[in-house]
């Protein structure tokens, strides 16, 4: 079994890997539902116990499958992601977002209060759980609302906060906080008030360290733990400066490939492959309770197990920093 770590001062405890649950939800491709079945029994065998899901995962596909694994198994810990609701899609689709046939559901973005609560209700729904461990606001801040987040962050911190704060002291959920990609959203609500965790997407790998610079001596002083995602960079950290290679969900321009072009140089000197470099950065990170792997292939998720797992050898702490 892996090690766990506590979330924040939550009584919730989390192991040291995490499943990341968008390709279940047909992120860029289908998983067949035989696939799906086999890389989370793979996962659970390996000692994984954390889950993270959310609507937003093939409008409510990968919820919906996560729910039915883990009918009947006991000690997982879930958590999923409020902010968006679904609703019954009006059209056929195909595609959405990145997302291989979806479920067929259209989406709004609501972070108030009611639309928090409402978010979470469906989420119980499709999870077939009435307490979710942890709940995260999902994408809230100017990298996905642009200069449409102004009145979201006054619909979240007018009452989406506060029902949070309620949702958790009647013990339907064990711990909250935010999901995002950018760091300042995170300054901003931890201004407003205390949250447990952060599952911080791409801004603190071995390739971005923007998160070093205030978030991570924020979240020290605060008590907030955070969750690793996106920990090679939408890829690049992973496949290395080859052509094609994708950094924060686009292609990488020259001046990311050349940086990780000395990352790699630097990774191989001490005796490490890049990816593994990435993946020994993150989990070695003092902040961070867990570190998520998303794969829908068995074959991926155990090599990055076994890298993982992976003795450093004799000075590649240095690299990693």
């Amino acid at each position: 079994m892996l090690q766990t770590r506590q979330v924040g001062r939550s009584a919730v405890s989390v192991t040291q890997v995490a499943f990341g649950c968008a390709s279940i939800g047909n992120l860029y491709r289908e998983a067949q539902e035989a696939e799906v079945a086999q890389v989370l029994d793979h996962a659970w065998a390996a000692g994984i116990r954390y889950f993270d899901t959310a609507p937003h995962y093939g409008r409510g596909l990968s919820e919906m499958r996560l729910g039915r694994f883990l009918k009947g198994r006991e000690g997982a810990v879930v958590s999923s992601k409020v902010g968006r609701i679904l609703s019954p899609a009006r059209a056929p689709i195909a595609e959405a977002d990145g997302y291989v046939n979806p479920a067929q559901n259209d989406v709004r973005y609501d972070y108030s209060g009611d639309g928090i609560e409402e978010s979470f209700t469906q989420s119980c729904e499709r999870l077939g759980r009435d307490h979710i461990d942890i709940v995260y606001v999902h994408d809230i801040g100017t990298y996905t609302h642009g200069d449409g987040n102004a009145a979201h962050m006054e619909a979240f911190l007018g009452s989406g906060y506060e029902r949070l704060v309620r949702l958790k002291e009647a013990g339907r959920i064990g711990a909250f906080g935010l999901g995002v990609n950018e760091c300042q959203v995170c300054l901003d609500v931890m201004a407003h008030g205390p949250i447990d965790v952060i599952l911080l997407a791409g801004r603190l790998t071995l390739l971005d360290r923007e998160a070093e610079a205030e978030l991570v001596p924020a979240c020290r002083a605060a008590g907030t733990s955070l969750v690793l995602g996106g920990i090679f960079n939408s890829g690049i950290l992973a496949t290395g400066p080859v052509a094609g290679a994708t950094y924060d969900y686009g292609p990488a321009p020259q001046d990311i490939l050349d940086r990780v072009a000395a990352l790699q140089s630097r990774a191989e000197a001490a005796g490490l492959p890049l990816a593994t470099a990435a993946l020994q950065f993150a989990a070695r990170h003092p902040m961070a309770a867990s570190v998520l792997l998303g794969t829908a292939k068995t074959a991926s998720l155990d090599r990055n197990l076994a890298a993982l797992a992976t003795p450093l050898p004799k000075g590649a702490e240095a690299a990693l920093r």
